[in-house]
């Protein structure tokens, strides 16, 4: 599943070729994805200028001259790609086609339909049904240590799961938990109430280096996810304990462990991560 990184990655592709273009056509070659299409889809979107594209948590939203949002999430599966012109022919799975001025079109693409579009308006967005449960933007700089410390000190729950959880912090999948962690020397299973504050600190900043040194390299190459160039992302080759079972640590020598944690691997170092 594309997580925070490889959406980030979208937005900024999408975001030099689409703001301040108009939507002049709509093609929508099946509805029932996650969620039905709104029934106006077509009609809200024909005419409206796109001001901005931004991003909530694993969502791109482009902001539109109406004072409406279009909402898009990728699922497990899905992609915004970007053509300079209308395709001659379309992909299986090729879902909803947005043309704007200039010829450019964004195709969102879905082979297993969890992705979803809708419509919301701009000034209710925060409390709509898919933002109101969700936790704060780790890489605002609002989410620091004392932040972070004050959120794990009210779970026993480990500290690996805390921070997945998107009601506490969105955006931090398992793949970036793991490396997070490793960087902040925190075994995964440590209860997360029993971190400490200055380790807090170090996780928080740990968080950061990690998504951001993703959202530069493109997001990690997960076997469906593609940027909106078409191209897959590389960071997994940056990996310190993720995927790397039995292999020997960057730091240590010693050999990276896997658990499972809520249907999850976990990697890390035994020797490094207490």
């Amino acid at each position: 599943m594309p997580e925070l990184p490889e959406v980030e990655t979208v937005r900024r592709g999408l975001a030099p070729y689409l703001t301040g273009t108009t939507i002049t056509n709509v093609i929508v070659r099946r509805r029932d994805l996650r969620i039905a299409l709104p029934a106006n889809f077509e009609q809200s979107l024909k005419g409206r200028t796109i001001k901005d594209i931004s991003r909530r948590a694993k969502y791109v939203l482009m902001h539109l001259d109406n004072a409406q949002t279009l909402i898009v999430h990728l699922g497990m599966s899905g992609s915004l790609v970007l053509k300079e012109s209308l395709p001659d022919e379309f992909r299986k799975h090729d879902h909803v086609i947005i043309e704007c001025t200039g010829g450019m079109c964004c195709i969102f693409h879905d082979p297993r339909r969890f992705g979803l579009m809708t419509l919301a308006s701009e000034k209710n967005l925060a409390s709509h049904k898919l933002f109101s449960v969700l936790g704060p933007e780790p890489l605002d700089a609002a989410m620091n240590g004392k932040v972070l410390y004050k959120t794990l000190q009210s779970s026993k729950a480990p500290v690996k799961s805390v921070i997945m959880d998107q009601r506490k912090l969105v955006g931090v999948g398992n793949i970036y938990a793991c490396e997070a962690l490793f960087l902040a020397h925190i075994h995964p299973s440590r209860p997360a109430n029993a971190v400490t504050e200055k380790e807090a600190k170090i996780l928080a900043a740990a968080i950061k280096k990690v998504l951001e040194a993703a959202i530069v390299s493109g997001g990690s190459t997960l076997r469906d996810y593609v940027r909106s160039s078409g191209d897959a992302g590389y960071f997994q080759h940056h990996f310190k304990v993720y995927g790397r079972q039995k292999q020997p640590c960057t730091t240590c020598k010693n050999k990276i462990e896997v658990i499972r944690q809520a249907g999850r691997s976990t990697f890390f170092c035994v020797h490094c991560q207490k």
